[in-house]
């Protein structure tokens, strides 16, 4: 058994001209395997690799590329050579290939393939982007409800090597709707004349070609499919997602949501970190951070205001830090289980009342603990601080304890309304976390401390 983690030297083995012992690695190995072993090379390396074998094995191995290495890559080809590529691919992996070149490389490609790769192409390339039918693909079975289980399983010996799946067959009607769906093992299993209309399953599970691609990605997740069929407003069968597929779109949302919940910006691609270039690492870190930074003077501006205040006592700006910290921790830990509440449909925007009421029962006690924290904190810790005549730490110790008790209630309430508040809004709810969350909370929490300490303090 091979150790799939072991990495053969295809530069030195290219270097000596073992064409052999490349094919034979790469004949012998998954072709996800092959595609990590060519990251460390250049793209004329790889394509020197591919080139050695078969036409099937060649695109199988070129589509578990690296996006941007399959982009270099298709760019300095030739275009017979693009075209065969493209050729034996599966279909949602040329399309989303295609969408990815130059239109002047897409014009000058389409005319060498033959018209039903060409039509196909067309037609999965006219879904918006996002859509369960952006990311089908064309490659299924289908039989007809009149077939019986001998004729079928000959139809799918036939047609297996060009499918990307044959394990579930959909059953359609004259006018291409989707009926039913059968699995092989049905179809072993049944006696040879039984008709696929007595086996078939009649419960379908499928999405539609406008639907949302994370929620069909989240109906394989659910059901435990294998594929999904995908139909038009006609209940027409247009194509299928399969489970890898739908792995793919999780990793990617995924992927979106973490870089959202730390304000960067960009298209969110899965794996792509070492290839993007510096100044696109920027870009998208640039926007938010400004937005950021502008909002935390406004922070400044508070605490300017309440100088006089410092001044007077300025054990009270040995706290802020732990004001600072408390609160944004609260706020980012309650937006974090209502985000992924979101995200799983275990709620929605219109539960707020009851997420307010659950985080509410969660803050009070959490207050308590870490105002008590705080109290303790000023009364034996904070003896060689100096403070006007007339003033205990008992008093301070109130004063904080009770600020950070507010701040943690509100900070809490505050990281659960605003993401179902965004969602409300049509907007992404990790667009409202951490940091952005952080930034608003320490606004908050800054003049509730300081309001809190001067109500307390009686000044």
């Amino acid at each position: 058994m091979k150790n799939p983690h072991s990495t053969p030297d295809l530069r030195g083995l290219l270097a000596k001209n073992d064409t052999k012992k490349v094919r034979e690695i790469c004949s012998s190995s998954h072709p996800g395997a092959v595609a990590e072993m060519l990251r460390t090379l250049s793209p004329d390396e790889v394509w020197s690799v591919l080139t050695l074998l078969k036409p099937r094995l060649r695109s199988e191995i070129f589509g578990n590329l690296d996006e941007s290495l399959e982009v270099e890559l298709a760019k300095s080809l030739k275009r017979h050579d693009l075209a065969e590529v493209i050729t034996y691919m599966s279909a949602d992996e040329r399309v989303d290939l295609l969408k990815r070149l130059p239109e002047d490389t897409q014009e000058t490609l389409l005319p060498a393939l033959a018209q039903a790769e060409r039509e196909d192409i067309r037609r999965l390339a006219s879904y918006p982007e996002g859509t369960a039918g952006s990311v089908m693909t064309s490659d299924y079975c289908t039989l007809s409800p009149d077939d019986i289980a001998a004729e079928a399983i000959e139809k799918l010996r036939r047609e297996a090597p060009d499918k990307e799946t044959i394990y579930y067959s959909y059953v359609i009607d004259a006018n291409r709707r989707l009926i039913g769906f059968v699995s092989l093992r049905e179809l072993i299993l049944a006696s040879p004349q039984t008709r696929v209309e007595q086996i078939m399953h009649r419960d379908i599970i499928f999405a539609t070609v406008d639907e949302d691609q994370e929620e069909a990605a989240r109906k394989i997740d659910k059901y435990d499919l294998i594929a999904l069929p995908v139909v038009n407003g006609n209940n027409v069968l247009v194509g299928i997602i399969t489970h890898d597929d739908a792995i793919d779109i999780i990793r990617q949302e995924q992927t979106e949501d973490m870089e959202m919940l730390m304000a960067i910006g960009g298209t969110h691609e899965t794996g792509v970190y070492l290839r993007t270039p510096v100044w696109v690492h920027f870009k998208n870190r640039l926007g938010w951070l400004v937005v950021l930074a502008l909002l935390g003077l406004v922070s400044g501006y508070i605490v300017q205001n309440f100088e006089n205040l410092i001044l007077q006592f300025a054990v009270l700006a040995s706290f802020m830090p732990m004001l600072a910290d408390t609160g944004g921790n609260t706020g980012s830990q309650s937006a974090t289980l209502v985000i992924r509440a979101l995200a799983l449909r275990e709620i929605t925007n219109r539960d707020v009342l009851r997420v307010v009421w659950k985080e509410l029962r969660v803050a009070i006690p959490l207050a308590i603990v870490l105002a008590g924290l705080a109290y303790g904190r000023a009364l034996f810790f904070s003896g060689s601080s100096s403070m006007p005549s007339g003033f205990s730490l008992e008093t301070i110790g109130l004063a904080v304890s009770l600020a950070l008790g507010i701040q943690v209630v509100t900070a809490t309430l505050m990281g659960a309304v605003l993401p179902l508040a965004a969602a409300r809004m049509k907007f992404d709810p990790a667009v409202v976390a951490s940091p952005a969350l952080t930034t608003i909370v320490d606004i908050t929490g800054l003049l509730i401390y300081f309001t809190t300490a001067r109500y307390v303090l009686g000044i």
